[in-house]
């Protein structure tokens, strides 16, 4: 492991930096208009100048348009640390976005001013957002300033990216930077990429996997008629039940398969969202609407299941005389990341260094923008050393694992990779000899 003391010594001493920077984030709510909220431009404001004023200067924003956002946009913000190389570049990726706070009567302060508590097991911060996903953001922050502190150019470029849209789907964010970007060259195959959006306690797990994804909103139609009659309606309700169960049940046993490196180890099936139908007791509802939430196994393509909705749905058609027709909020799947990837290697090896914990590979249920990487074939690790508050009243982040965090990204950051005879021509300069990443 490359340790610069001087490095490592910057990061153990800016824990009241973190506190500053966690404190102006939180100030300023990043909620997504789907979610009743301005959007990511006032934190995005703020956060750009506060990196200019530190030092960060290389700072680019792609903004995605979106006219129910404050300014009608939607920033996406990259702070380039420029490397010996510009192959082989190594991607932090954090998102601006935070959920709403809430049930506001479960919280103990307000989630927009951050509060302070000094005790075990130390140092912690209270707020909306101050974990997901600013813990993140913070450490990546406080380790490229680390670096320009002590007059180091990494061996290979340093691409700090903080994204809009995270929460709600990212097609104002990463999504939007992959499909309507600035040309190919804003992320390349030779790239590596770290996501510190998911975690557990000890720092031991790198989500190298995630489930396929289907998220289905069903519209059942039918035929209303008075509730003692329902040999006059078609009940769409009775339907839309039938089609629920059939879909978690029949799905399930299409799709059995388990794989170890997921918890739960397979397929979920879960009806979720109900619309309301009909406002009175007596009346057979001649419409239903019901959404299901599907995390798939990597082996089962989503067309598969799509087929088997399909089937399924047109015998309830046939059974209960309706019409039933589906969109879908969001499908997609995810490749993997190899367990033996360089990229995981080299983090579970700053991990062992830092944290003294020994890292194992997991997959998970949840969705990230890995998946938008991983599928173009750019290896990515999601890791980071959390409290899991995230979405939670009173989330708090514990200093000591921001500054943790941003130790483990310093080390990549100076570490020298090789990177392929073709890539190696589009640097600035000659990458040292050193470990693979």
């Amino acid at each position: 492991m490359n340790i610069n003391n001087e490095v490592f010594t910057y990061i153990d001493k800016s824990a009241e930096l973190a506190v500053e920077l966690e404190t102006g984030l939180t100030e300023r709510p990043a909620i997504s208009p789907a979610s009743g909220g301005e959007g990511e431009l006032d934190k995005c404001l703020y956060l750009e100048e506060w990196l200019r004023a530190r030092g960060l200067e290389r700072l680019e924003r792609f903004d995605a348009p979106d006219g129910q956002a404050k300014g009608g946009v939607r920033p996406n913000l990259i702070a380039t640390v420029p490397g010996k190389s510009d192959a082989c570049r190594l991607w932090i990726i954090s998102h601006l976005d935070v959920v709403p706070p809430g049930e506001m009567s479960l919280w103990e302060s307000d989630p927009y001013h951050v509060v302070r508590k000094d005790d075990a097991p130390g140092l912690r911060l209270i707020g909306r957002g101050v974990e997901d996903n600013q813990q993140g953001l913070v450490s990546s922050v406080i380790a490229a300033l680390a670096l320009l502190k002590a007059g180091l150019t990494p061996p290979h470029t340093v691409k700090l990216l903080f994204c809009a849209d995270e929460e709600t789907g990212s097609a104002y964010g990463v999504g939007y930077l992959m499909e309507k970007g600035e040309g190919p060259g804003l992320f390349r195959k030779d790239d590596v990429v770290l996501i510190p959006d998911s975690g557990d306690p000890s720092g031991a797990s790198i989500e190298i996997a995630e489930k396929n994804l289907i998220w289905a909103r069903f519209t059942v139609s039918g035929l209303q008629a008075h509730g003692s009659r329902p040999d006059l309606g078609a009940n769409a309700h009775l339907a839309g039940a039938d089609l629920a169960l059939r879909l978690h049940y029949g799905l399930t046993e299409k799709f059995p398969g388990k794989d170890s490196l997921f918890e739960p180890d397979y397929s979920t099936f879960q009806p979720t969202k109900k619309e309301a139908n009909v406002p009175n007791i007596n009346t057979i509802p001649g419409e239903d609407v019901f959404c299901m939430d599907m995390r798939i196994l990597p082996r089962y393509p989503v067309k598969d299941v799509l087929a088997e909705i399909d089937r399924i749905k047109a015998e309830i058609e046939e059974k209960h005389k309706v019409r039933i027709a589906y969109t879908l909020p969001q499908a997609g799947e995810s490749k993997a990341t190899a367990a033996d990837a360089p990229l995981v290697k080299s983090l579970s090896a700053a991990i062992r260094e830092f944290y003294g914990t020994e890292t194992r590979p997991i997959g998970i249920g949840g969705g990230t923008v890995a998946a938008f990487f991983r599928n173009r074939g750019i290896d990515a690790a999601v890791w980071c050393r959390i409290c899991d508050t995230a979405h939670q009243p009173n989330e708090y982040v514990l200093i000591s694992n921001i500054l943790g965090d941003a130790k483990v990204m310093a080390a990549l950051m100076l570490e020298n990779r090789a990177a392929p005879p073709e890539a190696e021509t589009a640097g600035t300069g000659t990458a040292g000899a050193g470990t693979a990443f």
